[in-house]
């Protein structure tokens, strides 16, 4: 029966994703970026500037919000997580080497909406009794309509991806394949450190993320750019198969399901939007928690977080299992990164799961507390406590039951419909927004 539930599930995902998620991203991907006059590439410079500009501001007490750096990694560890280790393999295994191809034009096309979803939520914010802001799609949407039940809908739905049982069953796992811990005693361990992490909201989150993620990107760069060394002469052909293959599928497991072109295009699309948070309104609710109080320049940083994680992270990602032909050893998802990286540098598989952890931590502290907020909005006295047992009892159950292919489609549908109801929300809002940035503060 629960075979049957989520054979069916799949099918309305790729489906969804077909003939709605991909048209979306597509077309008003392409509408807001000819409105920004493609700033995230000819402003990708003054946008790199206005990052740096904010890592090198000296935190000091502020009146109202979080520092906008602990802000923006915040919202980049809900991004560069598990996904970009695991899914965007199983995207390049199911659709192909193209499949990377589709998932750089979503996150180029995506980085836009991105930037619009932020600077919307930072506009329509509200300050809140705690000394914060709450904004984000459940706000913004509120100025887009006079239906009071869509903005429910979009906190329904946030509340559902915030708890995301494929990214905690993927570091459970990790702990209890590779080092053959108590299934048990890692599960609540891992809830207890999740429900510790949120508990405080934002700031802790931040704070947590600050840490974690740098800490992260330096070392994976770092392991990564010394494989590519070893392989340099393969990499220009790897760029070819990425280009010839995105319009002429050819999967390693796709293959012998009927992968094709609208395959390739659509795994390699909702994966970006999956890992870079496209439209999916999570980066919105934290990054209106900051204390800056120029809608661009925050939202600015949305579109240098998705170039971490798609063309830094899920790129080299990607490109590890393709140099090494490692995408078609028929290896698990969870196991293909961590293989390749054992056979140059050892010692990675034993402490890969610190790895996970790292990774999986900061992103489900970051959907989790998000959804604590969409929570709250739905009900200002009793959000939290339900949504926080929803979480208990989804994050227990789906540990045991279940495959991680099954869990993460039920995230990824949520996901698309997030994007199509919040995209449509940046069209009504659009006049609203500025593409003017400015360096200084």
């Amino acid at each position: 029966m629960i075979e049957s539930f989520f054979s069916h599930l799949e099918f309305i995902d790729d489906n969804f994703w077909s003939y709605a998620g991909v048209p979306v991203l597509l077309i008003l991907g392409t509408y807001f970026s000819s409105k920004a006059k493609f700033m995230q590439i000819t402003g990708f410079g003054k946008i790199t500037k206005i990052f740096f500009s904010f890592l090198d501001k000296k935190e000091k007490k502020h009146e109202r919000g979080i520092p906008g750096i602990k802000a923006f990694f915040a919202a980049v560890g809900g991004c560069i997580g598990i996904a970009n280790l695991v899914s965007v393999c199983s995207a390049v295994q199911i659709g192909g080497p193209g499949a990377v191809f589709w998932m750089w034009i979503a996150a180029l096309l995506g980085m836009i909406v991105k930037y619009a979803e932020i600077y919307v939520g930072m506009k329509y914010r509200i300050k809140n009794k705690t000394g914060g802001y709450d904004g984000g799609p459940m706000y913004f949407l509120q100025h887009a309509t006079t239906n009071p039940w869509i903005p429910k809908i979009v906190c329904v739905l946030l509340c559902i991806y915030g708890v995301d049982m494929y990214i905690f069953r993927t570091v459970t796992h990790s702990f209890i394949t590779s080092w053959n811990w108590n299934p048990y005693l890692v599960t609540a361990a891992l809830l207890v450190a999740v429900l510790f992490g949120g508990e405080k909201g934002m700031k802790r989150v931040g704070d947590i993320s600050s840490v974690i993620v740098p800490i992260f990107l330096m070392a994976f760069i770092g392991c990564s750019s010394w494989i590519f060394l070893t392989h340099w002469h393969l990499i220009p052909g790897v760029f070819v198969d990425i280009f010839t293959s995105a319009f002429t599928p050819k999967a390693a497991i796709g293959a012998f399901t009927g992968a094709g072109m609208m395959t390739t295009i659509s795994y390699g699309m909702k994966r970006a939007c999956y890992t870079g948070d496209i439209g999916i309104g999570y980066a919105s609710i934290i990054h209106s928690e900051s204390e800056e109080t120029d809608p661009a320049r925050q939202a600015a940083l949305g579109i240098f977080g998705i170039f971490l994680d798609t063309f830094v992270v899920c790129t080299m990602s990607v490109f590890l299992i393709l140099i090494t032909g490692a995408w078609h050893q028929g290896l698990h998802e969870e196991q293909i990164v961590p293989h390749v990286m054992s056979q140059y540098i050892p010692g990675v598989d034993i402490i890969w799961p610190l790895f996970v952890f790292m990774l999986g931590y900061s992103t489900l502290l970051a959907i989790f507390a998000s959804g604590q907020k969409a929570a709250k909005f739905l009900s200002p006295k009793y959000g939290k406590s339900v949504y926080t047992a929803y979480a208990i009892i989804m994050f227990l159950v789906f540990s045991f039951v279940g495959t991680n292919e099954q869990i993460m489609t039920p995230m990824s549908l949520v996901g698309g419909l997030l994007l199509v109801m919040n995209v449509w929300g940046l069209v009504k809002l659009r006049k609203s927004i500025s593409y003017k940035l400015s360096t200084t503060k």
